[in-house]
């Protein structure tokens, strides 16, 4: 399997491609620096040259706060670029596997809230990020078969001296989460098109900081700069079932 990775030197890029190339996968990563995803001509050379089997995208901009005033380059990233890269992927005849957020839901107050099945209707959005995350989606999808994987993970080791203690979440170390996505990249073949939640177990952000940092300290969401919700944990049954089908080789089920 060839697989051509964008965002390769992010750092979701930094912890996938180690993990595929050990299994065998041959890994062509482009980082900002070697393809800038807002131009079109650029992706569709890079991956024209390339001709992978699997595109996975993870190029991205992620600076959930920074978005707010960065909102013309977020959308730029997220929204044309993932645009750029399903349509130069639909061109070669590569599976595209573009990585989306749990932000796409709106994740509490007066409307259901955690729990989020793959078959939800996501929406409406609380912030500029989001709202770029749920149209990228749509964008993903002129690729034939799309696989749109709604993930999240946080640094390995946490930058921040506080973590929220109100934001419940199914997000995990970025490490956690590539082993995963490792594992979907390896058997996409038997994964159908459409979302697909991959994550670990509901935890607020504190939780899961203090199981590396014990010294950081809870905050609250609400003293945050931009609007964040209170519960976008996901429910990943299926990812579960498929997981477990690969690891026992017996036939997939969800």
């Amino acid at each position: 399997m060839h697989v051509l990775l964008t965002g390769a030197t992010g750092r979701l890029g930094r912890e996938l491609a180690p993990r595929l190339e050990a299994a065998g996968v041959r890994v062509t990563g482009l980082g900002s620096r070697d393809v800038n995803v807002t131009d079109f001509d650029a992706v569709q050379r890079a991956v024209d040259t390339a001709r992978p089997d699997v595109l996975f995208h993870a190029a991205a901009f992620t600076d959930v706060a920074g978005a707010e005033t960065q909102r013309e380059a977020c959308w730029c990233v997220n929204v044309d670029g993932t645009r750029h890269v399903a349509l130069a992927a639909r061109e070669v005849g590569a599976r595209l596997i573009h990585v989306s957020s749990d932000y796409v839901f709106w994740g509490g107050d007066d409307r259901p809230k955690g729990g989020y099945r793959e078959t939800d209707t996501p929406g409406p959005v609380r912030n500029t990020y989001a709202l770029t995350k749920l149209v990228a989606e749509e964008a993903a999808r002129v690729a034939p078969d799309a696989l749109i994987v709604r993930t999240s993970f946080r640094e390995t080791a946490w930058p921040h001296p506080t973590a929220f203690t109100d934001l419940y979440t199914s997000q995990d170390y970025v490490d956690v989460i590539a082993d995963l996505l490792a594992s979907v990249v390896l058997h996409h073949a038997q994964i159908e098109g459409g979302p697909l939640h991959v994550a670990t177990e509901r935890k607020s952000v504190f939780d899961l900081v203090t199981r590396r940092n014990p010294d950081v300290t809870p905050g609250s969401r609400r003293d945050a700069a931009v609007d964040l919700p209170e519960d976008v944990s996901l429910d990943v049954t299926r990812f579960t079932q498929l997981h477990a089908t690969w690891t026992t080789g017996k036939e997939a089920t969800a």
